[in-house]
């Protein structure tokens, strides 16, 4: 078993309509101030009180418009994460005009303008705050929002959790370590791996062209000629080949001959980060979790030994970046969840994985045999 899972899901198609879910918006334009001249600010601030969103009501749904701004700024700066929101042409008399509601996880920013209640801001956050240290007070022509990071050694790419915020701050915690996609489709693992690795800058790898380059027959006739056991045997030995290897994304071979459906393969898979795409039939994302739940506590799927599951609800090739970033997510809370996670790969590799992850055991363990020969870590 893998030292930690994280289950995540996501909804690439509607199981009751086998249509294809909406593609989240690209979202906010971001940049980092770099003018550091000192601006007047206005008295309006506020620490760890909010009115909520929720208790508002209006008279006619017209004076609630939905517009959220463009451009914004953010600076991290260690324990402290920094947002400003322009309000040019806003109409904010007071304090009393902005309204903002801070989560652990997400922050909703609205104005009263002109009548109308506008938003700036509705995002999940890139990670975690400490929603009663919050500050937030008006200068000159921006909102500020200063936010306590939950986390102070974790550096925030951007406020939000996007694509490209992902791909830079997991690339700083992967520190090279490669990562796997498995699972039982070969067109999902790859299509997926691929999508990390432009992400990441990683070297995308198929093991399906490596072998098929080096036996010179499709995969298909090779199971038909010499049988599934021959190919996950081959593909276990170009994994072997490739757990020495760093910033690659590889994506592996599906059922029936894939060597990751296979409990005895997994010794050089646990190199990297291996990341489980199952696609399921389930309806909701928390049947989907407890379906993972119930496969990882089973233990009766050799799959259940990665490190990352992500559970698909229908699958769509134009949808993989999205499942690319879903996987990202979770891979980004499960290396928060035990930071010494790639010190760990990186030293089952030193050491010639030799199949005892996570409990890796002293220098001179013979795997064979399960016996100590002396050396002490």
């Amino acid at each position: 078993m893998a030292a930690s899972l994280i289950f995540s899901f996501h909804p690439l198609l509607n199981p009751k309509t086998n249509s294809p879910s909406k593609t989240p918006p690209n979202g906010f334009r971001s940049f980092t101030r770099t003018n550091s001249s000192p601006r007047k600010s206005r008295t309006w601030a506020r620490k760890g009180h909010f009115k909520k969103l929720g208790s508002l009501s209006f008279d006619s749904p017209s004076t609630a418009e939905s517009v959220a701004t463009e451009d914004y700024e953010f600076s991290d700066s260690f324990a402290d994460a920094e947002l400003r929101l322009p309000l040019q042409g806003r109409e904010i008399q007071s304090s009393q005009d902005v309204f903002i509601d801070v989560k652990e996880n997400s922050l909703t920013v609205k104005v009263h303008s002109s009548g109308s209640l506008v938003t700036l801001m509705e995002t999940d956050l890139y990670d975690k705050i400490k929603p009663s240290e919050t500050i937030w007070y008006i200068d000159e022509d921006q909102l500020v929002i200063n936010l306590k990071k939950h986390d102070s050694d974790l550096k925030w790419p951007d406020v939000k959790e996007t694509w490209a915020s992902l791909t830079t701050g997991v690339l700083q915690l992967l520190k090279g370590t490669s990562v796997y996609t498995v699972g039982e489709s070969t067109e999902v693992n790859e299509i997926v791996a691929k999508e990390l690795a432009v992400g990441l800058g990683y070297i995308p790898l198929n093991t399906s062209e490596l072998l098929e380059r080096y036996v010179k027959q499709s995969i298909d006739s090779w199971m038909i000629a010499e049988g599934a056991d021959s190919v996950a045997e081959a593909e276990a030995t170009i994994l072997e080949s490739l757990s020495s290897h760093v910033r690659a994304a590889v994506g592996t071979l599906g059922e029936p001959f894939g060597a990751a459906g296979r409990a005895d393969k997994w010794r050089h898979l646990h190199s990297g980060f291996a990341i489980w795409l199952s696609q399921c039939d389930t309806a909701d994302e928390a049947s989907a979790k407890e379906e993972a739940r119930r496969h990882i506590q089973d233990g009766n799927l050799a799959y259940s030994n990665a490190d990352v599951v992500v559970k698909l609800g229908g699958w769509d090739p134009d949808h993989a970046r999205i499942v690319a970033q879903t996987c990202l997510s979770a891979l980004k809370q499960l290396i928060l969840s035990d930071k010494t996670l790639t010190g760990k790969k990186s030293l089952y590799i030193r050491l010639g994985c030799r199949g005892d992850w996570p409990n890796i055991k002293p220098p001179g363990w013979d795997p064979s045999t399960g016996a100590n020969t002396g050396f002490h870590l």
